[in-house]
């Protein structure tokens, strides 16, 4: 009897064991931990670049800002620059209809002149021939020219009155003819100053359009990276999304199997238990062995790590040699630009007006700013040979006339200017196009 209970209470033994042990589940259990595992590394790469592609998104809107702001500032050059075009080409209309008005007075004049000259020595030759005024006769031999002649005769006193008249006349004649000459002269001067600077203008505008129209495409190309880029940020985490959420699934599906597990092995348990009981009551009496079984390893929970900010560089300060780089990629040239406040907030200058503006930086007037020109600031300081050229010192060049053009010298050969085909920007000036149009000419403040 005692063998047959020591045999059914070990039989009843082996089969609680093998329901509480359940090999086949703790071989899930482990798959589940090894899966968590792999998903929250790939959570953990999978986050890393979305970071990187969050930053790279950052990087990109401030650039597309600084491209917006810098095709607004073209665009608005763009239009001055037509409109100072606009009026110098109505400009240059009105002062060659001037010239052509002058031009025909000048010929009147001139015919008229030509008469009084026919009317003068017709009247110098009936002397000659009634034996007139001897001294009359001499001036008019004695001249060298027709002007010297009236010049010469109405210095003579014995002339008669009505000579007298006509020769006054013919003086007032000549000097409105040489005051006509002289304001066409300086109407032509100034005719052509205007047609080379909207030749200047033409080629400047060309240039800036070209540099707006690339500038466009260049932001549209961005724009196109940059939805590009979000499209895969989305597709990214819609993925981890998806990963995470079938994770939780397998977990919490897990956890449901072993609940159900464990509540159904406590139940075998005392159903064999019970079993166990009722059949020990019927055998004889003797104490009862007990097993224990091993209780289950906590799994190791993951680690993360953590990122260390970073600290950005302490400014410079700056003195009129780089005090206009703050322009340098975000400023527009336009022709008289930069003498307002609101072309100043900008960034919309001219050669002179930049300079004018640089030196105020430091502290330096060079004039009253709505008058500031290359003419005004050529004689602003002291002239200086180029060969003593220090940083700071302007520098001029002859572009569509002379000492067309200013800069700040700032050493190496280098100058600062705003630059019609870039706005502010540096350019060498000992090669090239800035070598060619130096013309020695240097002004130290």
């Amino acid at each position: 009897m005692k063998k047959k209970m020591l045999l059914l209470n070990t039989t009843v033994l082996l089969g609680l064991g093998g329901v509480l042990s359940t090999p086949a589940y703790a071989s899930t259990i482990q798959d589940m931990e090894s899966q968590k595992s792999q998903i929250q590394n790939q959570r953990q790469d999978v986050q890393s670049n979305i970071k990187a592609a969050s930053d790279e998104l950052t990087r990109l809107q401030a650039e597309q800002d600084q491209m917006k702001a810098q095709l607004e500032r073209l665009t608005l050059a763009e239009e001055e620059n037509n409109k100072k075009a606009q009026k110098t080409e109505a400009d240059i209309k009105e002062t060659s209809k001037q010239v052509d008005q002058l031009e025909k007075e000048i010929k009147l004049l001139q015919e008229k002149l030509e008469k009084r000259n026919d009317i003068l020595k017709d009247r110098a030759r009936s002397m000659q021939e009634s034996g007139g005024n001897v001294e009359y006769l001499q001036v008019l031999l004695g001249s060298s020219s027709f002007g010297d002649f009236v010049d010469r005769a109405l210095a003579v006193s014995t002339i008669v009155d009505a000579d007298r008249g006509i020769l006054k006349e013919t003086k007032n004649m000549q000097d409105e003819l040489k005051t006509k000459q002289v304001d066409v002269k300086s109407k032509l001067a100034s005719l052509e100053d205007m047609k080379a600077e909207l030749d200047e203008m033409t080629v400047q505008l060309a240039a800036q359009k070209k540099q707006k129209d690339a500038l466009a495409k260049e932001l549209k190309d961005k724009e196109a990276k940059n939805e590009e880029l979000k499209a895969s940020l989305q597709s990214k985490d819609s993925s981890l999304a998806n990963e995470q959420s079938t994770l939780e699934q397998n977990i919490k599906d897990q956890k449901a199997a072993e609940e159900a597990a464990r509540k159904a092995a406590e139940q075998a348990a005392k159903e064999a238990a019970k079993k166990a009981a009722e059949q020990a009551q019927k055998a004889a009496a003797e104490p009862a062995e007990k097993a224990d079984s091993p209780s289950p390893k906590a799994a190791p929970k993951a680690s993360s790590n953590d990122v260390a900010p970073t600290s950005a560089p302490a400014p410079k300060a700056s003195n009129v040699v780089t005090v206009g780089n703050r322009w340098i990629g975000n400023s527009a040239y336009v022709f008289g630009g930069g003498r307002s406040q609101s072309d100043i907030n900008h960034g919309l200058f001219d050669c002179s007006s930049f300079v004018h503006w640089a030196y105020s930086q430091v502290g330096v007037n060079l004039g009253p700013l709505g008058s500031v020109s290359t003419e005004t600031l050529k004689h602003a300081g002291t002239q200086v040979s180029s060969s003593q050229m220090q940083p700071g010192d302007l520098v001029f060049f002859d572009t569509y006339k002379k000492d067309g053009h200013v800069g700040i010298y700032v050493g190496g050969g280098k100058f600062i200017g705003a630059q019609s085909s870039t706005g502010v920007a540096i350019a060498n000036m000992s090669s090239g196009y800035w070598k060619q149009k130096f013309n020695g000419r240097v002004v130290r403040i």
